[in-house]
């Protein structure tokens, strides 16, 4: 079983969905504690570090192989706390960033919340040193104004509406390649006009989670 640590209850039935589609038959088992967004966001990633440690220790014991983390803003936190319990953790940006560095040396990063500009930067640094490319890679950070009040109260429609005129406003003179920060941000990129390719971490994360609890239950 394939455990997914999430901090948003939205995130259910995208991943699901895209399960259902791509990996039919897969067991995921949900963890939604949208408390440790909130004091993450507030006090800092580190803070929410036992809180995270806990979580994963419980979905452990319960079975789970491996767990897929959807919050970009503890995705560290939460691949740090795995190996102190011994469950491997994946952060579902991390495929992503990694296919970022690839496409481009200009990186332009749009977020709905300051929590993951950093985690993000830092996550696309390490993928560029990874693939030997850290002195050729710049990372550019937008904060899209407004969106997360609109997620905040609901409204799906109009804070993905915003992140794509945020992308909408990047241009090849400004960068090779955008990345969504956040997996909520993702149905933005069926939205947006730009010519400059748009990267979105839910589905490239959830295979790169199905291939490692593929390997933690002997695939492999």
């Amino acid at each position: 079983m394939l455990a997914l640590l999430h901090t948003s209850p939205v995130h259910v039935p995208v991943f699901d969905a895209l399960r259902d589609d791509a990996h039919p038959g897969l067991e995921l088992r949900h963890h939604v504690d949208e408390g440790l967004l909130s004091r993450a966001r507030e006090h800092g990633p580190d803070a929410v570090a036992d809180e995270v440690r806990a979580v994963l220790a419980g979905v452990a014991a319960g079975g789970a192989r491996a767990v897929l983390c959807t919050c970009s803003t503890i995705g560290a936190v939460a691949e740090a706390a795995g190996a102190a319990v011994g469950v491997p953790v994946l952060r579902v940006d991390r495929p992503m960033a990694a296919a970022a560095v690839a496409a481009g040396s200009r990186i332009v990063v749009l977020a709905t919340v300051e929590s993951t500009v950093a985690p993000t930067t830092e996550l696309i640094e390490e993928e560029a040193v990874r693939a030997g490319r850290r002195r050729l890679v710049t990372v550019r950070t937008v904060l899209v104004p407004g969106a997360f009040e609109r997620f905040a109260v609901g409204d799906g429609e109009g804070y993905v509406r915003l992140v794509a005129d945020a992308a909408d406003a990047v241009t090849f003179a400004d960068a090779d390649v955008i990345v969504l920060a956040q997996a909520s941000m993702a149905p933005a990129r069926e939205l947006t006009t730009t010519s400059v390719p748009v990267l979105s971490s839910p589905g490239v994360g959830l295979a790169a989670g199905v291939r490692l609890w593929w390997l933690r239950a002997g695939g492999g």
